[in-house]
Order: structure tokens, then C-alpha cells, then sequence
């Protein structure tokens, strides 16, 4: 029987001790790489949403990319960026066939279970609210904006034409012989008169048959007294329903008190998935900050979107000037959560998710957040 004295050692070979210090330096290596199954250097998809992510001259910040490029440094991984239009990165999640789909997309992109059945998303890194953003009405912006109202300046249109043809047809029948009602002699009074006549009777004015001598103008004014009735109604419901639409800017409570003014919502997105959802009529855009515009400048009355974007952009806005007018209404009308944009089946999913736990517990993120959200 072979003995092995105490104290001694099986030889070990040179070239044993070089594959095992291969291995250890190829594991290494590969526990400091990027996620297994990732590819080398991702696309990653970056849609302007403040506070979330911002574009300034080329360069890119905000919430969201601050937590994605800490995530992607904690993974070793490396990409690059692509800008895309809200709008567009929203209608490509939707759209059944995702060639065009990056590695992975970043803005204030909310979760639903209709995108879920067409693509991934990481975990949750933001909770908001859907809200409504309208004009403050004050008494002299309702009585403006009544004045420039299209129905207004329409009714008001017809009303001087109807009255500018009655005057002048009883200008035509009266003036040589009737100098109570025709007696200017001026270019101007000419002209005055008449216009006088016909408004007194589209208003229903205090001219009667007996102050006109023809028994054509007569029987005319008769007419007209009797049929003017039914034009001053129909024009009151005109003006009181104007006026009542632009009163209703500063009574918006609730999504059924949207369904007669001009809504807004972005394109392809949870808000005007909401308004279709109740049946409410609206108008879309391309991108957030063509909503705010539009509101601010009167095109629409009320726009529904994410409480998050909303108030940081008013805010923002007004510091610099703008916006004055504009505010966040207080009700919350549903719940969103914002994630990154997979695809589906990703192989970057668990990775993500993983470091987006560890990133969320540091203090620098909470920093972040009172930075851009002031929470």
C-alpha cells in the first residue's frame, strides 16, 4: 500500500494553476460587465416630458434621466441616446409591431394594463395623478371673452346687417318727406340715422307704425315688430349660452363638466384614454408643451394630463413671465406610475429592476426628488 508521509503534498502542475487563474479572471470579469443577455451599447429612447426629462441645447436632465443613468452605471451598462416626441415613443408602444422599439425608453410614461399586454416595464419609480389645468376667470377676462367669442361676434355680425337693411329700406321710402325721423343734412347723419332705425327694431325699440307717413313703411314696421320677437330670442339664446361657456372655465369640477368646452389631451396617452373612456370630446396634440401653450393662448379651456408635468411646467412658465393665468385645478382624477419602456420579454427587466431598488434607497434620489418635485 502506497502512504503519503505527514506534511506532504500532491504535486500540482504549472498548467493546472494557469486554467485556474484564467477562470477566476473570466469570472471576475464577467460579474463587472453589463447584465447578462443585454446587448453591447442599448438605444435608449428619451421623450421631453419636465420635470422628468428635459432637453436644453443638446443636453439631457431631469428626474428620470438622473435615475436611469445611475441604474445603468450600477448594471455596467452603456447606450445611447435617441430624442423622440412624447407623442410619437407613446404611439410606438401601441403600435403592434415594435422593430422600432428601443432597448429602452425614458419620459413620464405611465403603466397601464392595455401596455402591458404589448410590452415590459421596469418597477414603479414615480407615483402621480391625472388633473385638469384651466384659465383663471376673472370679471374682466369673462367679459372679454365673451366679446371675442365666435358665436358672439357672429350674432352680433348678423344683428348690424339686419339692422343696416331695415334702415336703409326705410331710409329709401322716408327720407324726402318724413324729417322727424330723417332730418340730419351731414354725410354722417345720413348714414347715423338709418343704422338708429334698424336697431330700434332689431331691438325691439320704441318705433311705431303711425311715426312713418307711406303706408309702405306702415305696414313694413308692423311686420317687423311682430317678427322682431322671434330674432331677439334667438339671439339672447346665443349670447346667455356664450356667456355661460365662458363662465364654465373657472366651474370645472369634475370630467363631466368638460364635456362642453375645449379639452385637450395629448395623443396616444392615459389622459385621452380617460376622456374617451366617459365619452368626453377633445382635441389632441403631438406634445405637452403645445398644450400648456394652447390654453394659455385660449384655443382650448381646460387640458387633462399628469399632475407631475402639469404643475412643474405652469410653475416654471410663470416664473419667467408666462402662464399667469393658469392653474392646476386640486382633484385627482386617476392614479399613475411611471416606469421605463422594455421590450417585451426583456433580458434587461430583473437587472433594472434590481438596481432601481438599491438606487431608490440612496439619499442622493431623495435629494432628486425635492429638486424637481419639491416633495
Amino acid at each position: 500500500m502506497l502512504k503519503i508521509l505527514a506534511g506532504s503534498r500532491p504535486a500540482v502542475k504549472l498548467s493546472q494553476i494557469l486554467t485556474l487563474t484564467a477562470l477566476l479572471f473570466a469570472s471576475a470579469a464577467f460579474s463587472a460587465g453589463p447584465e447578462q443577455g443585454a446587448p453591447a451599447r442599448l438605444s435608449v429612447a428619451l421623450a421631453e416630458c419636465p420635470p422628468f426629462v428635459i432637453f436644453d441645447n443638446g443636453q439631457y436632465s431631469g428626474l428620470a434621466v438622473y435615475l436611469w443613468e445611475q441604474v445603468g452605471q450600477e448594471m455596467g451598462l452603456s447606450w445611447d441616446y435617441a430624442e423622440y416626441p412624447l407623442g410619437a415613443l407613446l404611439e410606438t408602444i401601441t403600435n403592434t409591431n415594435h422593430a422600432d422599439l428601443p432597448d429602452v425608453g425614458i419620459s413620464c410614461t405611465s403603466v397601464t394594463a392595455e401596455r402591458e399586454e404589448l410590452i415590459d416595464f421596469s418597477h414603479s419609480f414615480n407615483e402621480t395623478y391625472t388633473a385638469i389645468a384651466v384659465r383663471e376667470t376673472t370679471l374682466w377676462s369673462a367679459v372679454t371673452g365673451f366679446f371675442a367669442s365666435p358665436q358672439v361676434l357672429n350674432a352680433l355680425l348678423i344683428v348690424l346687417g339686419i339692422a343696416a337693411l331695415i334702415g336703409a329700406v326705410f331710409f329709401l321710402l322716408e327720407h324726402r318727406i318724413n324729417k322727424k325721423l330723417f332730418s340730419s343734412s351731414t354725410i354722417l347723419g345720413r348714414i347715423l340715422e338709418p343704422m338708429i332705425i334698424g336697431l330700434m327694431f332689431v331691438t325691439n325699440g320704441p318705433i311705431r307704425f303711425y311715426r312713418f307717413k307711406t303706408l309702405t313703411a306702415r305696414v313694413l314696421s308692423t311686420i317687423l315688430t311682430l317678427s322682431s320677437t322671434f330674432l331677439i330670442a334667438a339671439i339672447t339664446a346665443v349670447l346667455a349660452s356664450s356667456f355661460t361657456l365662458n363662465a364654465m372655465q373657472t366651474e370645472v369640477r369634475t370630467l363631466d363638466d368638460l364635456r362642453n368646452i375645449r379639452v385637450g389631451a395629448l395623443a396616444a396617452s392615459t389622459s385621452s384614454a380617460l376622456l374617451k373612456a366617459n365619452g368626453i370630446r377633445h382635441q389632441t396634440r403631438k406634445d405637452l408643451d403645445t398644450l400648456v401653450n394652447d390654453l394659455d393662448a385660449g384655443e382650448l379651456d381646460a387640458i387633462v394630463s399628469d399632475a407631475a408635468f402639469l404643475q412643474y411646467r405652469i410653475n416654471q412658465g410663470q416664473q419667467q413671465g408666462q402662464f399667469q393665468s393658469l392653474t392646476v385645478l386640486p382633484y385627482e382624477l386617476e392614479a399613475q406610475n411611471y416606469a421605463f419602456i422594455l421590450a417585451e420579454d426583456s433580458p434587461l427587466r430583473e437587472g433594472i429592476n434590481r438596481a432601481l431598488l438599491t438606487v431608490r434607497m440612496q439619499a442622493e434620489w431623495r435629494d432628486k426628488i425635492r429638486e424637481y418635485l419639491g416633495e
